[in-house]
């Protein structure tokens, strides 16, 4: 496992290159249900995502350590292949990003325009495959999306920068969970600003490998890739670093794929902002939550993106849920 002083020092490392981004409220929201909640606004991150945090960790841990650094390459269905490609660029490394073609077309198109080379194939496991065969060369250094420390390290500096700016006690920290890097930065950084406070995963219901791992105590794999809204999360399966964190969640839930429109639709309404359904699918977890607490609650969810593109719009509006007003009593 990492520990804290990684994260600090992915924070002192990635600080010139990164947005401060805010913690917001809504005062709708906490009178509807009833508790506090408090979010952290990486959609108003650079490249849209909090994957910016982890791709300039790991860039400039390996800029460090090696100095035959020829290219880099990643794998991503989007956050992490724009993470990648806009880190390199900061400090002038040739990246490739391989990516699958049902990715994100907003967020592959960003990709390219970062001045990476982006190479597109039919599964995930080509993808996997082309990665590895790539990063095999002399010179060439691969940035996984999750499963690495300094990844980790860099995705965890979130949490860190966020419970400094709330600056009080709370009850739970949320995250989505796809391959479990920010989930598990935020168990880190939480375990040590607030060791009270509980650490809680959200994962599609649709692709709920890392939930089954939580479960089981050991990795479970996915076929295929899950058919679900939320994009950011579509791994099939979590890696054996962050699984060392996963394990020692307080909670996981699991969610389907109405609530996580629902919440899209709320989130950029009380919000104003640009929300992914991964991002917005955390609210249905902190919802489940919340029911079982007997006493009114502070809560910590991270907005871990907002690059969503007009076909994924579609989708989240083919039914107005803004008729029917968060509450506990019922599921979004």
């Amino acid at each position: 496992m990492i520990k804290f002083q990684d994260i600090k020092q992915a924070q002192h490392r990635i600080k010139p290159y990164i947005n401060d981004t805010p913690v917001l409220s809504s005062t709708l929201l906490n009178q509807w249900l009833g508790h506090e909640i408090y979010f952290k606004a990486e959609c108003l991150q650079k490249i849209g995502a909090f994957k910016a945090r982890g791709g300039c960790n790991a860039i400039q841990v390996l800029r460090e350590q090696h100095n035959d650094i020829k290219r880099v390459v990643a794998q991503s269905s989007g956050n992490h292949a724009q993470a990648v490609a806009w880190a390199a660029a900061q400090f002038a490394l040739p990246a490739t990003i391989f990516m699958p073609v049902f990715a994100s077309k907003v967020k592959t198109q960003a990709t390219r325009s970062y001045g990476a080379e982006v190479k597109q194939y039919k599964t995930r496991m080509a993808v996997d495959q082309a990665v590895e065969a790539a990063a095999a060369e002399a010179g060439v250094y691969w940035i996984p999306p999750y499963n690495d420390y300094s990844v980790i390290a860099g995705q965890g500096t979130v949490a860190l920068e966020a419970l400094q700016q709330v600056n009080q006690s709370i009850n739970a920290v949320f995250a989505p969970c796809g391959g479990g890097g920010l989930i598990s930065g935020s168990l880190v950084a939480t375990r040590e600003l607030q060791p009270k406070a509980q650490v809680i995963a959200a994962e599609p219901m649709a692709g709920d490998d890392a939930f089954q791992s939580y479960q089981t105590g050991q990795i479970q794999h996915l076929d295929d890739a899950p058919k679900t809204l939320a994009d950011g999360a579509m791994t099939l399966s979590i890696g054996e670093k962050t699984f060392e964190h996963i394990k020692h969640l307080d909670d996981f839930y699991t969610v389907a794929e109405t609530p996580m429109a629902y919440w899209t639709q709320w989130l950029q309404h009380l919000l104003k902002l640009h929300v992914e359904p991964t991002s917005a699918m955390t609210m249905d977890a902190v919802c489940q939550w919340l029911r079982k607490q007997t006493s009114k609650q502070k809560v910590l969810v991270i907005i871990s993106g907002g690059n969503i593109d007009v076909e994924m719009m579609q989708k989240i509006w083919q039914v107005d849920y803004l008729c029917n007003t968060p509450a506990l009593s019922v599921n979004g």
